[in-house]
């Protein structure tokens, strides 16, 4: 291919006429037509929903923790598990769930 038919850097098509101009121009300088604004939307869903599913995956997992540790399961636990994990861990995991769930919809509704 030769160089001429490689555009700049700065450079896009014309939509009606195809050649190349400026990417800052608002109207093509061979067919004097006026450039289409292209703006996209957005694609990645609505403000803080993933902050929301993340918060109700941490309470369910501290709630899975308590449930397993206090002997509320009917499969017994074959090992002895640390104090810190069975008195601390669910309820920083469900309350810190909470609070980023509450975040998320904040976000939502901020938006």
């Amino acid at each position: 291919m030769s160089q001429a038919q490689w555009p700049s850097v700065g450079t896009k098509p014309c939509v009606y006429c195809g050649k190349s101009v400026p990417a800052h121009a608002k109207r093509c300088p061979f067919c004097r037509e006026e450039i289409p604004e292209v703006r996209l939307s957005n694609l990645r869903g609505p403000a803080g929903g993933r902050e929301i599913r993340r918060g109700l995956l941490y309470m369910l997992l501290g709630a899975v923790i308590y449930y397993f540790t206090h002997g509320y399961s009917a499969l017994p636990i074959p090992y002895a598990i640390n104090a810190l994990v069975t008195v601390y861990l669910p309820p920083v995991l469900f309350f810190g769930g909470l609070g980023l769930s509450l975040y998320g919809i904040y976000l939502h509704f901020r938006s």
